[in-house]
């Protein structure tokens, strides 16, 4: 895939009125109206906690995913919170994101930051 087509969006926050106001928002939108052909959300840091303990953010979380965006998850921060079975149930991609998240910046591929 052409890298001009992918936005990733790292997420590295636990700030709820940002993730609804715009993170998702847009993350939908994008897939809805073919803004990307590929919207990759990466949680990273705090986020994991929030979408753990946070049903209001799962149940966003659970949208994004029917709306085709992907999502990958900081193993790593998953095991520090302790909340790597709550993430995985929710079909969030768990792995270990240093070594994807370089090759993502190496191959120019797009990166929102928030």
């Amino acid at each position: 895939m052409d890298t001009n087509e992918k936005l990733n969006i790292l997420w590295t926050t636990n700030n709820k009125d940002t993730f609804f106001n715009m993170l998702s928002m847009y993350a939908i939108t994008s897939m809805k109206r073919s803004w990307w052909k590929q919207v990759n959300l990466i949680l990273w840091g705090a986020s994991v906690k929030l979408v753990a303990e946070d049903t209001q953010v799962q149940t966003e979380i659970l949208e994004m995913i029917h709306s085709n965006v992907s999502v990958e998850a900081c193993k790593n921060c998953c095991e520090n919170f302790g909340v790597t079975p709550i993430i995985e149930k929710l079909g969030i991609d768990v792995k270990y994101m240093g070594e994807p998240f370089t090759e993502y910046l190496k191959n120019g591929e797009k990166v929102l930051s928030i």
